[in-house]
């Protein structure tokens, strides 16, 4: 039989799904669209055709969703477009708004 104290602390001991972050890319007039169709099949592994897809949201409203991740895996994400970006002389910018 369970405690009044048992359930108590099964209560503290429940866990919570963590806090998930959708990463979008943002519109700019310099990044290639073939540029951006490859970060996303490289670093946020769509398809061509899902590439393809975000590509043109990107471009006709200013932003589109990459996906949705924990902080962690969100924050990597942008690290990494933001180095690939850099190295291949694209202003490209990707940032991540709570779910």
């Amino acid at each position: 039989m369970a405690t009044k104290k048992s359930l108590e602390l099964d209560d503290e001991l429940a866990l919570s799904e963590p806090q998930k972050y959708k990463v979008l890319l943002l519109n700019d007039d310099y990044s290639s669209m073939d540029f951006v169709i490859d970060i996303l099949m490289t670093i946020f592994h769509k398809s061509y055709a899902e590439s393809e897809e975000i590509m043109i949201e990107v471009h006709k409203t200013e932003k589109g969703i990459c996906g949705v991740y924990t902080y962690e895996i969100a924050e990597t994400k942008i690290s990494q477009v933001t180095k690939i970006a850099r190295e291949q002389g694209f202003p490209l910018k990707a940032v991540m708004e709570e779910e």
